[in-house]
């Protein structure tokens, strides 16, 4: 099909317009501004699904922009893995919007079409980043999506301006290791495509410039995704953020950060560097389950609801890198690659529900939400279907990317991440239980038993449908990711696992 071979162009030009769109309409109607980026999403999941589409049915998308051929000009590259990535970020992204009307008239009231702008330019980055095939231009996409979070969270004023000063600094260290990595490569190979560089750096892997590139690739992208201990900036800025800004930072942004650095990881170095030059990943996998009991740890310690989704958080990226660093497994990068989407989802809805209790009766901390489950039972519900998928209870999507993890380990016989993958799920349990314990089960002083002399205070339906819709799907993913399923879900991660590794490659 000739038209998706520009799709990949159009899902970034169409959103960088819409967001000079939204800032002219703006000025003449604010109330302009949702519904023009509702539709610029919505246009820009629809040509994912198409680019995904495609790339399972035909190969793998290029788009030379200008017309200028690859390494001379800037190339765009969709395989079957950053097509399954932009469709997870642009879904996520069209929920945030939704969600974003009644928070954001709440939280923000006269900011409405400055953070409109800024969130489209947000979107345009994150797109950008999934499409490139150049890695200095995945740089410029890079800051162009932290310039925007930045903003996003110092919008909501307060402690929100320390944690976007400290996201500043953390973010701009860890693009100063990235361009630093950029530029060697540069000066060694004088290419900065990725295909042309994993074609030209083989005969260089014992350059110690190169190695060294590498080095400043995986710190500078270990602060960007907030891998433990470089996940400093992540909890105030995940807390003190608008409801809105915390979903798509920690559902989306975070994807896309991992995203990036996986494929630096495997598409530009491959894995014959990390077996013989750079052994990393045993390295890797020791430092993520660290992450993966440290983070659920400090998330127990938290009475703040955002606070604690927030170590959580740094303890589910440990889960991805985990599989990540098994990536020799048969298992271990399908279940990195499954924990995406299930982190997606799951955290996505999460932080929703957060967000939908502050705005309905102002609570932050857990020791208030007596009673919650009667008031707000749609979102309580939301809640508790995603912590169940979070803990990895079956037959959620949660329970699903542990199991794969768990075999990964099995294969590679390190019965200690096996260990550590059962110990966090209790840890998930508790901190999670005491959640939802203080929903259901827990009663104010003096409250009526009468249930019907209880007044319910739901959220708004904006609010609630796409918490709601994420619930739904941490089940619904699950089940049809089940052995012998017929769906399309499991050849997606197939082919994207293969896309990394190489055709070759067995996967389950």
């Amino acid at each position: 099909m000739f038209l998706a071979e520009h799709y990949p162009v159009l899902v970034i030009v169409i959103s960088l317009l819409s967001a000079f769109t939204i800032l002219i309409a703006g000025w003449v109607n604010k109330k302009a501004c949702l519904p023009i980026s509702l539709a610029t999403i919505s246009v820009q999941l629809l040509l994912a699904f198409f680019i995904l589409h495609q790339v399972i049915t035909s190969g793998t998308i290029h788009y030379w922009l200008g017309g200028w051929a690859p390494p001379w000009g800037i190339e765009y590259v969709m395989d079957a893995f950053n097509a399954y990535v932009l469709v997870i970020v642009l879904f996520i992204c069209l929920l945030a919007a939704i969600y974003s009307k009644r928070s954001i008239e709440k939280e923000q009231p006269g900011k409405i079409v400055p953070f409109y702008v800024v969130f489209q330019l947000l979107i345009t980055g994150l797109c950008g980043i999934t499409v490139t095939g150049d890695i200095f231009n995945l740089y410029v996409f890079l800051e162009i999506a932290s310039l925007a979070a930045y903003a996003l969270i110092a919008v909501a004023g307060g402690r929100a301006l320390k944690a976007s000063y400290n996201y500043v600094i953390m973010g701009s260290i860890g693009a100063c290791f990235y361009l630093l990595g950029v530029g060697f490569l540069y000066a060694v190979t004088g290419s900065l495509n990725m295909h042309d560089l994993s074609l030209l750096l083989p005969p260089l892997y014992g350059n110690k410039v190169v190695q060294a590139a590498f080095v400043f690739f995986v710190v500078g992208m270990s602060i960007k995704m907030a891998l433990f201990p470089l996940h400093i900036w992540q909890p105030d800025a995940y807390t003190y953020a608008p409801s809105a800004v915390s979903v798509i930072i920690a559902a989306a942004m975070s994807k896309v950060s991992i995203y990036a650095f996986i494929r630096v990881f495997f598409s530009v170095f491959t894995t014959d560097f990390i077996e013989i030059y750079v052994p990393i990943a045993a390295t890797l996998s020791w430092i993520a389950a660290i992450a993966i009991i440290v983070g659920s740890l400090i998330a127990i310690m938290q009475t703040n609801l955002k606070r604690m989704l927030a170590y959580s958080s740094v303890s589910q990226v440990g889960y991805i890198v985990l599989g990540v660093g098994l990536y020799s497994t048969q298992w271990g990068l399908y279940g990195a690659l499954m924990h995406i989407l299930n982190h997606a989802i799951t955290k996505g809805c999460l932080f929703l529900v957060a967000g939908a209790i502050i705005y309905r009766s102002g609570l932050w901390h857990i020791r208030d939400f007596e009673g919650l489950g009667k008031k707000m039972p749609y979102t309580s519900a939301a809640f508790t279907i995603a912590a169940l998928s979070m803990i990895g209870v079956p037959p959620t999507v949660g329970f699903m990317t542990k199991l794969c993890l768990v075999l990964a380990s099995l294969e590679a016989v390190e019965y200690v991440f096996v260990a550590v993958i059962l110990f966090s799920t209790l840890l998930n349990l508790v901190y999670f239980w005491r959640v939802i314990d203080r929903m259901y089960f827990v009663r104010k002083e003096g409250e009526e038993e009468s249930e019907h002399e209880i007044k319910k205070e739901e959220a708004p339906l904006s609010m609630v449908f796409p918490a709601l819709i994420l619930g739904s799907l941490c089940v619904i993913v699950g089940i049809l990711w089940l052995p012998g399923s017929v769906t399309p879900l499991q050849p997606i991660v197939n082919q994207a696992v293969k896309a990394l590794l190489g055709m070759g490659v067995v996967v389950p």
